[in-house]
């Protein structure tokens, strides 16, 4: 493989045409896109964490671990730097210009949620949770001429904070998403996590500096679980924070974890005990977990499970996979939820989840796309 076959952006679509696994990614803070791909053999399938110890690749998780939705392990053979990230081009104005007018269409109809919401609330409600998180998705048609390469390379440009990816297995199928949440990073013995909750619009493009007592329990519920969690394994570590960080055109609330480790090829068993945080699930962690596979209405596959490179002799970058997007022959499902607390309202938690899906529709600028259901 060239580099000028690499450069192209039709590459990558290539890939996908003769089913072979890739995955290009955007670390936050870096100017290039990652693109590896795995021409021999097949992927790796892992349906328990802790066998991702020792493992080097590229990692897709689900939310939920199973027959339909195994941890994938792509091993790649190739490396390359697909996309340059130049200027806006005149074409991507008058596409950004073509969207406008597109967000009408972009709507979907509440009655699910709602049930959903009363459900999960009066669970709250009882004591029976302290948090939980619940979630939605909404499905648009796909044009014919549809990029997944171009809409890739739209994120990188407006998503500079966010962790932006691209991949492709055939167990998986195609993925795409835009996400601010560390699970795990780091490398020799400098080591990372975070807690990421809470959320409001940003003002004037600006970080709010005013959370709310909701915003910060909930918020504070993340960290005291990761707190707990690094402690089970014996692993101390520092903090800094909370404070508000960039989420596309959202901010969070955020506190960041510093550890070492004694050993690197067991981060498959500190993935086990952090996945799924209470970010996306709730508390009590695994009655929670449960509430929402039984109650919440829909499988979440990949969508708040986590994604990466993973390497214990090297840089390990894994994050959680929200604010995404599954993209199939004939259409887009994507992807959005909220976390609630007993004084959780609806039509506000309604109104977060519309903000968060307006990550993945701002970038669907290629063509226009219609409300399917």
């Amino acid at each position: 493989m060239t580099d000028e076959e690499i450069s192209n952006l039709t590459t990558i679509d290539a890939f996908i045409q003769r089913k072979q696994p890739f995955a290009v990614y955007r670390v936050p803070g870096e100017k290039v896109p990652r693109l590896l791909t795995q021409a021999e053999g097949a992927v790796r399938l892992i349906y328990d964490l802790k066998e991702l110890n020792g493992q080097r690749g590229f990692v897709i998780a689900p939310f939920q671990v199973s027959e339909s939705c195994p941890v994938v392990l792509i091993q790649p053979d190739q490396w390359g730097q697909p996309l340059p990230m130049d200027d806006d081009t005149e074409e991507d104005r008058e596409i950004a210009l073509r969207l406008q007018g597109q967000e009408s269409f972009l709507t979907s109809s509440t009655e699910e949620y709602t049930a959903c919401f009363h459900t999960f609330i009066n669970a709250l409600r009882d004591r029976t949770f302290d948090k939980l998180v619940l979630s939605r998705h909404l499905t648009v048609d796909k044009v014919a001429d549809f990029s997944p390469s171009s809409i890739f390379r739209a994120a990188c440009k407006r998503y500079i904070h966010s962790y932006i990816y691209l991949c492709y297995t055939p167990q998986t199928g195609i993925w795409l998403g835009s996400t601010p949440e560390i699970i795990l990073s780091g490398e020799k013995d400098e080591w990372h996590t975070v807690a990421l909750a809470g959320t409001q619009p940003l003002q004037d493009g600006r970080l709010p500096q005013v959370w709310d007592e909701k915003n910060r329990k909930e918020q504070d519920y993340v960290a005291s679980y990761i707190r707990r969690q690094l402690l089970s394994l014996g692993i101390r570590s520092t903090e800094s924070g909370p404070y508000p960080a960039y989420a596309g055109a959202l901010s969070h609330l955020k506190t960041d974890f510093h550890f070492s480790l004694k050993d690197n090829k067991n981060l498959g068993d500190l993935l086990k005990v952090l996945h799924p945080t209470p970010a996306v699930c709730g508390l009590p962690k695994e009655e929670a977990y449960r509430f929402i596979l039984e109650n919440e209405g829909y499988d979440r596959k990949y969508y708040s499970g986590f994604i990466g490179w993973l390497d214990p002799e090297g840089r390990t970058d894994l994050y959680v996979n929200l604010r995404c997007m599954h993209i199939e022959d004939e259409q887009l499902t994507l992807y959005a939820g909220g976390g609630l607390l007993a004084s959780s309202e609806l039509n506000d938690e309604w109104q977060e989840t519309e903000k968060k899906l307006q990550t993945m529709r701002r970038i669907l600028v290629s063509a226009p796309i219609m409300m399917n259901h």
